[in-house]
């Protein structure tokens, strides 16, 4: 399926940082709970993302991910999710995040 430039244009990618996780343990596949701050325009938004099997909450601390931040909210668990972590499967459908390389500022939307 193809799309416009226009409707591409809508999708808000943007880079921020990891400021705080914790396990998951009510998802129903093996989950963190990531806050990723967003910079001044979006702020700090929290998700839950099944990236346990390359990252531990330690090693995302501080971070700098990719999000889509205007999808809306989903419950997942009893947990609010606002944005959608991005990543690729690995060769196993493990999730390797998408990164930002070399850093950007916080809230950067992707073009």
């Amino acid at each position: 399926m193809q799309i416009t430039y226009e409707d591409f244009e809508k999708v808000e990618l943007r880079s921020g940082t990891v400021v705080k996780t914790e396990v998951f343990p009510r998802a129903k596949k093996p989950s963190y709970k990531v806050w990723v701050d967003f910079g001044n325009e979006v702020g700090v938004k929290q998700t839950s993302a099944q990236v346990t099997v390359h990252y531990t909450p330690e090693s995302l601390i501080g971070r700098q991910v990719i999000g889509c931040v205007n999808l809306g909210s989903k419950n997942i668990g009893g947990f609010t999710s606002e944005f959608l972590l991005v990543g690729f499967a690995d060769a196993n459908n493990a999730v390797c995040l998408a990164t930002v390389d070399p850093k950007v500022a916080d809230g950067e939307k992707l073009f």
